[in-house]
């Protein structure tokens, strides 16, 4: 071999070793570093070899809740055994035969970020569900008579909050996709290859319409009478309580879209006014009124904006979200105040509509009956609340669906123009309005849209 032979097949090797790496450090972002290895801080729950960690599924979350241990023993027995059957690990995948059930995993999870790879063939049909609950969906986009053509990834059981993804980002039928699910609390957020298709949406019970998904259950590769294949499926618990370092960050997408924390998750840097009754613990902005009353200001001034939190509420709390709003005077008139009420309470049964929960106070009703449930501190529901003021148009979007969507330019009584002054600024602060309740905020973010 010549010595410019041996240049050449050394430069070969340097730039393979390159892009390998390369290819290594895309493939770590990603959960997937090598096959069903999984990235730092992940733990894989299926370990390429066999169906170490995994069960047969054995009805739902409610019938399972109401049997006796030895009668779920006795149904799970059958169930593993038909999991076996239909269930096999070939080429480093979990592979389905389309003629069983679905698989599940041993142990239960709350809150949890996971990469599943999944595949599916012509007409294929799928889902992860989520503590036992349906479904992140899987679906071959050409089945349109089904409403496929929208892509996978969406919640597809919702009924009250969106259930579509919103954008379409699946590969072609037989290659491998990858999904990146995380769920805190009730809200989840997808990614389907790279690309955001569900952003922090609430989770819908199938089982019980009438409750909240359960706090915890089982994650469930679903089988729906077609052949599928799954691998690389890792996962990283996020604990529950407390969750100050998981609530208080900017998702990626969130920084990429230009919002800022509006709350550090520590103390009340970028707040002033009554920082005595508003007090910053274990990751949340709690109001304790015995402590000291008025309101809290942020020390910047907002005019169009979309702010994004969190609250949870006591029985017969009463709040509110101040915007654009002068400091020391009463934001419902000299600015504008979005209620935060607890609207089951039984001395809030006869109010006006305009007084509910989200609506702009005085001015514009909000829809109801989409509240989390209320509960004696510190138990309860977190609810997300997002607000967008854009000009003259308000929208209050609670736990996914819109409750106020108004152009408060349209607004033509003349006794309401002349009690609500503020409905004419355009910048001023935003502000929590005490009425001498407990309850908590958290996760507060806002991208300016000036």
């Amino acid at each position: 071999m010549n010595r410019l032979t041996s240049w050449a097949n050394l430069i070969v090797i340097v730039v393979s070793l390159v892009f390998a790496s390369a290819d290594s450090v895309n493939g770590a972002a990603r959960g997937q570093r090598a096959l069903n290895v999984p990235p730092k801080g992940f733990k894989a729950l299926f370990n390429g070899r066999d169906l170490t960690g995994w069960k047969g599924l054995v009805e739902n979350p409610k019938s399972r809740a109401k049997m006796s241990k030895a009668e779920l023993a006795g149904k799970q027995a059958r169930a593993d055994e038909d999991m076996r059957a239909h269930w096999e690990v070939a080429d480093g995948a979990l592979v389905f035969d389309g003629r069983g059930h679905s698989l599940c995993t041993a142990k239960d999870y709350g809150d949890f970020e996971m990469f599943v790879d999944w595949k599916i063939e012509k007409g294929g049909d799928s889902g992860i569900y989520l503590r036992g609950t349906p479904q992140v969906q899987i679906w071959d986009t050409a089945r349109t008579g089904s409403g496929a053509q929208v892509g996978s990834g969406g919640l597809y059981n919702n009924k009250k909050g969106p259930s579509k993804p919103l954008t379409k980002a699946d590969k072609p039928v037989g290659q491998w996709n990858t999904f990146r699910i995380i769920m805190m609390g009730e809200a989840v957020t997808v990614f389907l290859n790279d690309v955001l298709v569900v952003d922090r949406v609430v989770m819908e019970n199938y089982w019980e319409r009438d409750k909240p998904i359960y706090p915890k259950g089982q994650i469930e590769l679903q089988s729906h009478g077609s052949k599928l294949y799954f691998r690389n499926v890792f996962i990283r618990q996020i604990p529950q309580i407390p969750r100050a370092k998981e609530a208080n960050k900017l998702t990626e997408q969130e920084k990429a879209d230009g919002f800022k924390l509006l709350f550090n998750g520590r103390d009340l840097a970028g707040w002033q006014g009554n920082t005595k009754g508003y007090v910053a613990k274990d990751g949340m902005i709690v109001v304790e009124p015995k402590l000291g009353g008025g309101d809290l200001y942020t020390t910047q001034e907002y005019g169009n904006f979309i702010m994004r939190f969190e609250f949870k509420l006591t029985p017969g709390a009463n709040n509110g979200l101040g915007i654009r709003t002068p400091m020391n005077v009463n934001a419902a008139y000299q600015g504008m105040e979005l209620q935060i009420l607890d609207n089951t309470a039984e001395k809030y049964k006869n109010l006006r509509d305009y007084q509910y929960h989200g609506s702009i106070y005085s001015v514009v009703a909000a829809k109801r009956g989409y509240l989390k449930p209320v509960g004696e501190w510190p138990q309860g529901q977190w609810n997300y609340q997002e607000v967008i003021a854009n000009g003259k148009q308000i929208t209050v979007k609670l736990n996914g669906t819109t409750i106020v969507d108004a152009d408060i330019s349209k607004v033509t009584d003349p006794k309401v123009i002349e009690r609500h002054p503020g409905l004419n600024r355009d910048k001023g602060y935003i502000a929590f309005c005490g009425h001498g309740d407990k309850l908590a905020f958290r996760n507060l973010r806002i991208k300016v849209l000036d």
